[in-house]
């Protein structure tokens, strides 16, 4: 594959890191992060500005209509600069409202004047998004919503959630799964907001009689599983392009490090076992990296076996990397690789987050071996 990027895609990437280099250093981002809200509007704002925004909405809803490509560069220098404001979950809700024609919100986000989440996680589920007990009944012209989502990525932060119910069937069906985009200012909701370990902000929502008109649907009532796998498996492909991202900056900064931190009169870098570990690590990243441009490429175009297979694929390889890459990161730092001062450790505590988002590596491994080998065909 050819990996180069494109002229205005090099440009669009070397702005977005000048950005994080002048407005968003470690300090910056402690600050927000233990900050009321956690996230910073101004943050947001100024990505905005960059048209990385705009890049997620069709050009029929005001936005530039970039491609998972565009994309998948975006998230890799907002992992590369850890980057805490809630624009993955706004993407990924617009890849939602997007699949559904839901442009009149879509153009809300085009504006800058709305921030989305995605709840789509309940308690007893693990990572199958599919088992779903969020009911939603119909009531005259409207639905009246009842249950619970749980690590509902910065929900408290969010004007509106894509939210994944069920309108019939049991709770581990496929069919009868229904979509819709509720504003968080209806009432109803009540939204319990928390830091988690990486930094980030998530919430759990609970619903109790919430009331939405039948215009609040995205999609076709009952038949939105096979819109909620496919824009969850875009997710997928941009958490991994995160990933990415933090993995170069852990190799850098540790790089860095055994450079200037030195033992028995000399840098440890000039170790040969720690000169080996470091190539490993480079190793892994760039397989990581490989795999993953192969999944944005292919996660809106291809077929959905191939997508499946390609994308939980890219979260395998990508899930054992960034294991690696974090594991020997914090350990060739030693003690002080596990301190809260150290940027390090924030790294690690990211991609372990990623790991755990969307499906992990044994969740994804498992779907890999019951798709159909496409490449035989």
């Amino acid at each position: 594959m050819d990996f180069r990027l494109s002229e205005e895609q090099q440009q669009f990437s070397e702005s977005l890191q000048r950005w994080i280099e002048r407005d968003y250093s470690f300090e910056d981002r402690k600050e927000i992060i233990y900050s009321d809200t956690g996230v910073s509007t101004r943050s947001f704002n100024a990505l905005g500005d960059l048209g990385a925004i705009a890049l997620a909405i069709p050009e029929n809803a005001g936005g530039l209509g970039g491609s998972s490509e565009d994309l998948m560069i975006v998230m890799k220098e907002l992992g590369r600069g850890l980057v805490v404001e809630p624009y993955f979950a706004t993407i990924l809700a617009c890849d939602f409202l997007r699949r559904g024609g839901r442009t009149d919100v879509l153009e809300q986000v085009a504006a800058g004047s709305v921030k989305l989440a995605c709840a789509l996680n309940e308690k007893d589920a693990g990572h199958e998004l599919f088992n779903i007990t969020t009911a939603a009944k119909k009531d005259g012209d409207g639905y009246v919503i009842n249950g619970a989502k749980c690590a509902v990525i910065h929900g408290a932060q969010a004007s509106g959630w894509v939210v994944s119910t069920r309108t019939s069937g049991a709770a581990r069906d496929e069919d009868g799964i229904t979509l819709f985009y509720v504003p968080a200012s209806l009432e109803g909701s009540k939204v319990t907001d928390y830091r988690t370990f990486d930094g980030l902000r998530a919430a759990n929502i609970e619903w109790a009689n919430l009331r939405v008109p039948a215009s609040a649907m995205i999609g076709e009532e009952g038949r939105g599983w096979e819109t909620l796998e496919a824009a969850s498996d875009f997710g997928v492909a941009m958490l991994c392009a995160e990933a990415v991202g933090a993995m170069e900056a852990a190799n850098a900064q540790t790089l860095e490090y055994l450079k200037t931190r030195k033992q028995f009169g000399v840098p440890i870098g000039t170790f040969q076992v720690l000169q080996h570990r470091m190539a490993d690590m480079f190793i892994h990243a760039e397989q990581a990296k490989s795999i993953t441009v192969l999944a944005a490429v292919k996660v809106n175009s291809a077929p959905a076996e191939e997508r499946r297979k390609l994308v939980s694929a890219a979260k395998v390889r990508v899930g054992k990397a960034l294991q690696f890459v974090g594991q020997q990161a914090i350990q060739m730092h030693g003690g002080m690789g596990m301190t809260n001062e150290m940027p390090i450790s924030h790294y690690f505590k990211r991609l372990t987050a990623i790991e755990m988002t969307l499906g992990n590596t044994d969740f994804h491994r498992s779907r890999f071996t019951r798709q159909p080998d496409f490449m035989a065909v």
